[in-house]
C-alpha cells in the first residue's frame, strides 16, 4: 500500500471536498440557470434559449452530486449514517425538488400550451432554488454543530427535536448560509447565461450578476463575522492519528471563535476566504467589461474559496456535535478501513481523468451561443 492510514484519511478529505466543489461549479451552474429562468426569460422563446444553454449537460453535471454522496458513504460511513438521519427531511425535500428537473427539461416544450410551459418553468425554478438553499442550510448547521451523540456501539442518536425534522434546521445562521449558497450559485448561472446567450437575455444576466454578487459578498462577510464571534469546536486530546477509528476516544470542547484556529496555525489558509471575496469581485468586474468567459473562471474560483473556507475552518471536523462534543466526527476517527480508502483512491486515479476528459469533450462539441433563431429552426428537437 503506497500511503499510510493517516495520509489516506487526509487525501480523502481533499477528494471529497474536490467533489463537492466540482458539483458546485458544474451542477450549481445548472441550478443557478434554473433560479433565473422565470425572471430573465420574458417570452417563451427566450425561456427556451435559457433552458437549452444547460439542456445537453445538466444530467451529466448532476453525476457530481451522486458521486460525492457515494464517496461520503464509502470514505466516511459514520458521517453518512449520522448526517442522513439528522438531515433526513431536508434531503427528501432536495430529492423531491430535483424530480422537477428531468421531467421539466424533457416535457416542458412538448405541449404548445402557455399554462403547461409556465408551470414547468416554475418547476425548474424549484428544482434549482430548493437545493441551492438547502445545501447552504446544511453547511450552516454543520458549522454550528448538530444535536446528536454516539452510544457505545457508535450509533447516532438525535436530541432536542424529532429525528430528521426540518424546521429546527432553519435557524438564522443556517438561513444566512443558505442565502450565500443560493446567491453564489445564481451568480454562476447568470455568468453562464451571459456567456452562452445574446441580448436581451445576456443583458439581463449581466444585471443579475451585479445583484447576486453583492448578496454573496455581504452574506459571506456577515457569516465570517458571525463565525468569528459565535461558534466553534476544538480538540483538546485525541489518540494517535494513525490509530484505528474511534470517535469517542477524543476530547472536544465548544469554544467561540475556535473555527479561526486554522488561520493562526496555517496562515496560508487565508487564501481561501481571499479567493472567495476576490473571485466574486472579479466576476462582477469582468461581467461589466463584457468578458463572461473569464468571469466564469473567476466565479468558479470564488465558489471554491467560499466552500474551501467552510471546509478549512472546520478542519479536522466533519460533523461536530453540539450536545455531546466528544461524539463529534472528524476525518481521523470517522473513515473506512485502510484497505477501503486505498482501493477507492486507485479507482479515483484511474477513472476521474476519464470523466474529466469526457466532460471537456462534451462541452467542446456542443459549444456556441444559443439564439432565438436556433430555437425557431429546431423547435421540435430543442428543449
Amino acid at each position: 500500500m503506497i500511503f499510510d492510514y493517516e495520509t489516506l484519511k487526509f487525501i480523502w478529505w481533499i477528494l471529497v471536498g474536490a467533489l463537492l466543489i466540482g458539483f458546485a461549479v458544474t451542477d450549481g451552474m445548472d441550478m443557478g440557470v434554473g433560479n433565473l429562468l422565470p425572471f430573465l426569460g420574458r417570452t417563451d422563446e427566450e425561456r427556451r434559449v435559457i433552458i437549452n444553454t444547460v439542456g445537453p449537460h445538466w444530467d451529466g453535471n448532476q453525476v457530481w452530486l451522486i458521486t460525492a454522496g457515494g464517496a461520503i458513504f464509502a470514505a466516511w460511513p459514520a458521517v453518512y449514517a449520522a448526517a442522513f438521519s439528522g438531515f433526513y427531511m431536508a434531503m427528501l425535500l432536495v430529492l423531491f425538488a430535483l424530480f422537477f428537473r428531468p421531467v421539466g427539461f424533457d416535457y416542458r416544450s412538448k405541449i404548445d400550451s402557455p399554462r403547461w410551459r409556465r408551470a414547468w418553468d416554475w418547476g425548474l425554478f424549484a428544482g434549482g432554488a430548493v437545493p441551492s438553499l438547502i445545501f447552504g442550510v446544511a453547511f450552516g448547521n454543520l458549522l454550528q454543530g448538530v444535536p446528536f451523540h454516539l452510544d457505545d456501539l457508535l450509533r447516532a442518536h438525535y436530541e432536542g427535536h424529532l429525528l430528521g425534522a426540518l424546521l429546527p434546521l432553519l435557524n438564522p445562521f443556517a438561513l444566512l448560509a443558505g442565502i450565500i449558497s443560493f446567491a453564489m450559485l445564481t451568480l454562476h448561472g447568470a455568468v453562464w447565461l451571459q456567456l452562452r446567450t445574446e441580448d436581451p437575455v445576456a443583458g439581463r444576466a449581466r444585471r443579475a450578476i451585479q445583484i447576486m454578487g453583492l448578496v454573496a459578498l455581504a452574506g459571506f462577510a456577515l457569516g465570517g463575522l458571525w463565525v468569528a464571534h459565535g461558534m466553534g469546536y476544538r480538540i483538546t486530546a485525541q489518540p494517535p492519528l494513525d490509530a484505528l477509528p474511534n470517535p469517542l476516544a477524543k476530547t472536544v470542547v465548544a469554544a467561540p471563535g475556535a473555527w479561526l484556529d486554522i488561520y493562526h496555525k496555517v496562515p496560508a489558509a487565508m487564501l481561501a476566504p481571499l479567493a472567495g471575496f476576490a473571485g466574486i469581485l472579479l466576476t462582477m468586474l469582468l461581467s461589466r467589461l463584457g468578458r463572461p468567459g473569464l468571469a466564469f473562471v473567476t466565479s468558479a474560483i470564488g465558489m471554491t474559496g467560499i466552500i474551501g473556507t467552510a471546509g478549512l475552518s472546520m478542519f479536522p471536523f466533519i460533523m461536530p456535535s453540539s450536545t455531546h462534543p466528544n461524539s463529534s466526527l472528524t476525518i481521523w476517527d470517522a473513515p473506512s478501513s485502510h484497505l477501503t480508502l486505498t482501493v477507492m483512491f486507485w479507482a479515483v486515479v484511474i477513472f476521474l481523468p476519464l470523466v474529466l476528459a469526457y466532460t471537456v469533450w462534451c462541452y467542446a462539441h456542443m459549444w456556441g451561443k444559443v439564439t432565438v433563431k436556433e430555437i425557431q429552426a429546431r423547435s421540435h428537437s430543442a428543449y
